[in-house]
């Protein structure tokens, strides 16, 4: 190992405290992005709103695109839902920061400068999904899912879609979490390597298998249309392929390097041990020294250190 664990040990209860430390410090923060996200509930309303309009207009719906809410209470519920999802996303960083925190003292010196590297990475990779599902994924969505409102079989009959306001926001939350989340891909991959659990040959023996997994999870992600589906599946395959580079990079040594790295260390170890043995076996070197006893005085004998 290249560094070492903290000799300090803490019992169970005073992990139990700074568990707890660390969860009140994340809730306030939580609470304090909120609150700011508050203010501008209504722009962020009509930010996540913009795919649900462009598809609207695009896909020639009558009226003006529209979200409803079916009781007096339920777009101040939408407006308090939006603040968490907000507050949420400011306080992130600060969120994976204490995380790290409270497993920092297990880890080894050369894995804590990790920390700021994983808060950064982490934050970027989740808000690059969700910017990534919002900008590309979301319209398709979308365009997919309003296509068959309008006039039925050619007649004046019309299926006009009345969405609801609570609904929308959800099935947006979703939709951005799944893909933050599933961009945390090489984030995940670190950890793994780092403890040893997977390598870049794990990673490159089953490529093939994630090829499979990622078209699988874009279409669950997904509505059920290939363009979709390949939106998602395209970046996740990239993703994969710089997971196998980060196993590479930061993945623990195989056994057999292990072994080869300690037997090159121990060399000259063993060569001196070695030389020190063949020293003590030479009968000329043996006879000189008994030679050497027997012409000393006994006051010089009594003082010599007995040897073995």
């Amino acid at each position: 190992m290249t560094g070492r664990m903290e000799d300090t040990s803490m019992t169970f209860w005073e992990h139990l405290e700074e568990l707890r430390t660390r969860v009140i410090r994340m809730a306030v923060a939580f609470v304090v992005g909120s609150g700011i996200t508050w203010g501008f509930r209504e722009h962020l309303l009509l930010w996540i709103t913009e795919p649900f309009i462009t598809a609207w207009r695009n896909g020639a719906l009558p009226g003006e695109p529209s979200l409803h809410f079916a009781s007096p209470a339920a777009l101040f519920i939408t407006y308090i839902t939006l603040s968490l999802i907000g507050g949420g996303i400011l306080s992130l960083p600060f969120v994976l920061f204490q995380v790290w925190a409270f497993v920092a003292p297990g880890l080894y010196s050369h894995e804590k400068r990790h920390a700021l590297p994983f808060v950064i990475a982490s934050t970027g990779l989740f808000a690059a999904g969700g910017y990534f599902g919002f900008r590309l994924a979301f319209p398709q969505a979308f365009a997919f899912l309003l296509s068959d409102s309008g006039t039925v079989a050619g007649s004046s009959f019309q299926v006009v879609p009345t969405v609801m306001i609570g609904d929308y926001v959800s099935f947006v939350a979703q939709m951005l979490l799944a893909f933050g989340v599933v961009f945390e891909l090489p984030v995940l991959v670190f950890f793994l390597s780092v403890a040893g659990i997977v390598t870049h040959r794990h990673l490159i023996k089953y490529a093939r298998h994630f090829v499979i997994v990622a078209f699988v999870l874009g279409a669950v992600l997904t509505p059920p249309d290939p363009v979709s589906q390949l939106i998602l599946a395209t970046p996740l395959l990239l993703l994969y392929t710089i997971s196998i580079g980060i196993a590479y990079v930061f993945g623990r040594r195989s056994a057999p390097e292990t072994a080869a790295s300690e037997s090159l260390a121990s060399e000259p170890e063993a060569i001196h041990h070695r030389h020190r043995t063949a020293r003590s076996k030479d009968p000329t070197r043996r006879k000189r020294r008994r030679a050497k006893v027997s012409e000393a005085t006994p006051r010089e004998r009594r003082a010599r250190p007995a040897r073995s």
